[in-house]
């Protein structure tokens, strides 16, 4: 099991219209558990023409992902210091192929779903008025139970969005961060070609 399958694993959609009224938020733990019906129906429906054809299952994860997940929030706090550094030009491009490589990269992860199951534990605490939270969630499988927790955060629109990931221990706002630094150094701090030569692969994998 790939650590980009269990990235954002728990992703929805951010708002329901009830009975024609305005849209309604979604709380954090509602948010990332109806996902995982949304997530398996876009496996299933293109799971036999990914191979040919993979960018339509693309396409429509970006569209889910784009929802509930702050990519542009993640990829500026991965770029850590280097941020201030940047032309507006370059914290777009970078932030553009971020996600760009995020999604197709756990695309191909998320195409080899077997037969884990996938529970949201309870919210510990009750959430009131708190504009940032933990949402705890397992992955349980044929080789062992996958722990995760997604930070949360209300943006200016009262949404919740998913602005980083731990699991089994490893922050992945970290290790892209620490990833961007060294790419970083290794190009003499040359910012466009650690954009050109991005990828966020990485493994749970000792």
């Amino acid at each position: 099991m790939t650590i980009l399958f269990l990235l954002l694993s728990g992703t929805a959609l951010a708002e329901v219209v009830e009975n024609n009224a305005e849209p309604v938020a979604l709380g954090p733990h509602e948010l990332v558990e109806s996902v995982t019906g949304e997530l398996l129906e876009a496996i299933g429906k293109h799971r036999e023409s990914f191979e040919q054809d993979p960018e339509p299952f693309f396409e429509e994860l970006g569209c889910l992902l784009g929802k509930v997940v702050d990519f542009r929030f993640i990829a500026y706090n991965v770029m850590g210091p280097y941020r201030a550094q940047a032309t507006d030009e370059q914290l777009k491009r970078f932030a553009d192929a971020f996600r760009r490589d995020l999604i197709e990269t756990y695309g191909r992860g998320l195409v080899s779903y077997g037969d884990e199951t996938i529970v949201v534990l309870p919210l510990a605490d009750e959430l009131g008025e708190k504009r940032k939270v933990t949402v705890a969630q397992e992955i349980h499988g044929v080789d062992g139970v996958f722990p995760l927790y997604y930070s949360m955060a209300r943006n200016k629109s009262n949404e919740w969005k998913i602005t980083n990931v731990v699991i089994n221990g490893i922050n992945l706002g970290k290790t892209f961060r620490n990833q961007f630094s060294q790419r970083a150094q290794k190009f003499g701090g040359d910012i466009d070609q650690v954009i050109d030569s991005w990828t966020t692969q990485v493994s749970t994998e000792a």
